[in-house]
């Protein structure tokens, strides 16, 4: 049976306010003091911190004593239109209608839309699997596109994992191009070894180096060494030599199954891992940067193309296309690896 609680921003103020308690889940509103409003969804294990109408984002996520969000120097979620105006969260919805870093002929924002959207709606689902917040909103521009977007997270039962979907109809005429991250921003782990269903060689290192990115002789001597050998890449040993970003991607994911999954694990005996489904997520991203401000160790980033912006995937004929009416849905599951 499933209980539907609907939320609003009036629900939320800077004390914290217990909405439910369950036997299994513990869910609780406020508003951070920079005015965005927060979910607590929590069970045994854990919790996460959901912001129900910023993108619904995921902002902060702990399992078994151990935080999953990268190191970062944002002591709350900030106002604002990109999501490099706030890049402290442990997972957001990268796209819709573009996605990645953007080249000099993009005019879209780094990682889209749909990052910061202000959300129209948001509720609660609670069933015997799980608590699930999810929200809505509608995307529209006069001459331009128009979908919906209904994302959604659910914190399982009595498990250090979530499950993270989003779902876009075409609400328009005409197709909708269509581009896609789950992008999930791990915590570093030092010493930390990787390891997926996957070809380890299946991973090729970028070679592009966006506007951001600021090379030094040190890190274009290493990478060149990555790109002749991808899978001896040992940065979680040497962080040093992640400074900086170093990403890795993987195409193509059909060829190896339907389900896919990928981790890392840490000499102190715990692990992280995601899986998701290739017919959904045709691409994989892996991310890697540590220096003073920033320490990610982003295993995998499930996507339906590279994250290179939107002329990138047009070329290289990656985008997808919504007809009218069309639905897509995108799922992931992540989290703690269980003994």
């Amino acid at each position: 049976m499933k209980t539907t609680l609907p939320l609003t921003s009036s629900m939320f103020t800077e004390t914290p306010r217990v909405l439910l308690i369950h036997s299994r889940f513990k869910v609780t509103l406020f508003r951070y003091a920079s005015g965005i409003e927060a979910v607590r969804l929590e069970n045994e294990r854990g919790a996460v911190i959901v912001l129900p109408y910023y993108g619904q984002m995921i902002w902060d996520a702990s399992f078994d004593g151990r935080t999953l969000t990268m190191g970062n120097g944002f002591k709350q979620p900030l106002p604002g239109k990109d999501i490099i105006d706030t890049y402290g969260c442990f997972a957001f919805h990268s796209g819709l209608l573009a996605n990645g870093c953007p080249a000099p002929e993009d005019d879209h924002p780094l990682h889209g839309e749909m990052s910061c959207a202000k959300m129209d709606s948001a509720w609660l689902e609670l069933d015997e699997e799980g608590i699930t917040l999810r929200g809505e909103v509608e995307y529209i521009k006069g001459f331009g596109h128009h979908y919906r977007a209904t994302p959604a997270v659910t914190l399982l039962a009595d498990s250090p994992r979530l499950r993270i979907e989003m779902a876009v109809t075409n609400l328009a005429g005409k197709s909708m191009p269509l581009q896609y991250m789950c992008h999930m921003n791990y915590a570093w782990v030092a010493n930390g070894v990787f390891s997926q269903s996957i070809p380890d060689d299946a991973f090729v290192l970028r070679t592009s180096i966006p506007a951001h990115v600021h090379p030094t002789p040190t890190w274009l001597d290493y990478t060149r060494q990555m790109a002749l050998a991808p899978a001896n890449f040992d940065g979680l040993n040497r962080p040093e030599m992640c400074d900086p970003e170093i990403v890795f991607f993987a195409d193509n994911l059909s060829q190896y199954g339907e389900k896919v999954s990928f981790s890392v694990t840490s000499p102190e005996g715990y692990g992280f891992s995601t899986q998701f489904d290739t017919r959904q997520f045709s691409h994989a991203t892996r991310w890697i940067l540590h220096n003073s401000d920033q320490q990610v160790a982003a295993f995998v980033l499930p996507a339906t193309c590279r994250p290179e912006g939107f002329l990138a995937a047009k070329q290289a004929d990656t985008l997808l296309n919504l007809e009218p009416g069309e639905t897509r849905l995108f799922e992931v599951e992540t989290g703690m690896i269980e003994p």
